[in-house]
């Protein structure tokens, strides 16, 4: 699965798809973020060509979040999407097991969940593109 969480709009967009590669994860982030979107990230590669804004926190250093405006807030940190995963995970648990032919349904469903106080028209657009776009 790949995903994005907006900090500021709450928006949630996941995708099934079948491996995380470096293109995946671009055009992800390109057809569901705006180009001034700040990005922030782990320090994985994969990330290089996007062409956003991007910060990331190293974990391979033990970093998880950093003070980059010196304002004593860490606003570069991964919480939101991973506090996001954590989510998701418990949702399916609780139906115990999905089928793999399935789980784009379920994944559409916890993405609804999630965006469902901030529905308008454009979401509502958006329902009915797939939710293995990658696939």
């Amino acid at each position: 699965m790949v995903g994005t969480v907006g900090r500021n709009s709450g928006q949630v967009r996941l995708r099934v798809v079948r491996n995380t590669t470096g293109e995946i994860l671009v055009n992800h982030v390109h057809q569901f973020t705006v180009i001034e979107s700040q990005l922030f990230t782990d320090e994985s590669a994969s990330y290089n060509h996007v062409i956003r804004p991007h910060a990331t926190v190293c974990h391979s250093q033990h970093e998880w979040a950093r003070d980059d405006e010196g304002d004593g807030l860490r606003e570069v940190h991964v919480n939101t999407v991973e506090g996001m995963w954590t989510d998701m995970r418990n949702f399916l648990s609780s139906f115990k097991g999905v089928h793999q032919e399935r789980l784009s349904g379920y994944v559409a469903i916890f993405e609804f969940k999630g965006n469902l106080k901030r529905i308008c028209p454009a979401f509502i657009a958006s329902l009915v593109t797939p939710h293995t776009s990658y696939l």
